[in-house]
């Protein structure tokens, strides 16, 4: 989109804008679809994590948008993206057990079934 100028036939232009539209909001839909598959347990706050950072991201690119030209911005945008890309690509691990069959219990999941099972043998006893 960074190349779009007054010399393209304004029917492209609306083409090439509604398809990386269409892939921007699949990409953020693959996003807060993947937060469920994390950790059970703490969907909630990356659920409020993932909002925030989110729109501490657009705030941060309305401000780069209002200081360059849009050619200028798109390829901004294009470059955050791939170093985002190898960044992840780079230096994320993926957890072990996160796509066995079973859901893997971390030691404060053992922990919290622990004190779920004494306090319901307190007040049983």
């Amino acid at each position: 989109m960074g190349m779009i100028n007054s010399e393209w036939p304004l029917i492209l232009a609306v083409l090439v804008t509604v398809l990386t539209s269409m892939f921007i909001q699949g990409a953020e839909g693959a996003t807060f679809a993947v937060i469920p598959l994390i950790k059970k347990r703490i969907t909630g706050q990356i659920s409020g994590m993932a909002g925030a950072y989110g729109n501490v991201g657009a705030v941060v690119y309305l401000t780069i948008f209002t200081l360059v030209t849009p050619q200028t911005f798109f390829f901004i945008l294009a470059g955050g993206a791939f170093f985002s890309f190898l960044f992840c690509l780079l230096f994320l691990d993926e957890p072990k057990g996160s796509h066995s069959e079973e859901y893997q219990l971390s030691s404060v999941d053992i922990a919290q079934q622990r004190n779920n099972l004494e306090g319901k043998q307190m007040k049983g006893a």
